[in-house]
């Protein structure tokens, strides 16, 4: 094994996980906007199971549980609340929508889920990018890294 091999290695892993937490918020959102047009079609092809509310609330804990492990492992490479701050909108906004859906509340709660879903997907894309961006940390200079995400930070936020 190379000694360079460890640090690339690391930087794979939040990679997958943003691809896969990305392609499920994706398939939740998706799902959740098709579900009202072909609910009543599910039974007549055999997948009524798709209109569970168990399964629902898999995707959702699937979706959150990879968010959150994710955005903590890139975190600790680029230093920067953003993804986190994005990942919690999206999924306060896909718990808000389920508990509406599930409650009867209004129409507006199948938007918020579609909305809470590209959210969180959104928040994997900004992950990666924060994580892409911070190349010195892959050669353990992580003091660069912090330098790069609180220079954006200001660039973002001039006083």
């Amino acid at each position: 094994m190379k000694m360079g091999a460890a640090p690339e290695k690391r930087r794979e892993v939040p990679e997958r996980l943003d691809r896969a937490g990305a392609t499920a918020s994706l398939v939740c959102a998706v799902h959740c906007a098709l579900m009202p047009l072909v609910i009543t079609l599910l039974p007549l092809v055999g997948l009524a199971f798709l209109a569970d509310q168990r399964l629902e609330w898999a995707l959702f804990v699937v979706s959150a549980a990879i968010g959150v492990t994710s955005l903590r492992l890139g975190f600790r490479e680029h230093r920067s609340w953003r993804a986190l701050a994005v990942l919690t909108i999206g999924l306060a906004a896909l718990a808000t929508g389920r508990i509406a859906e599930v409650r009867a509340l209004g129409w507006w709660a199948v938007p918020l889920v579609v909305a809470g879903g590209l959210t969180v997907a959104v928040a994997h894309g900004v992950n990666r990018r924060l994580c892409q961006s911070c190349g010195s940390c892959a050669r353990g200079q992580k003091e660069t890294c912090l330098t790069v995400a609180s220079d954006s930070a200001r660039t973002a936020n001039p006083d």
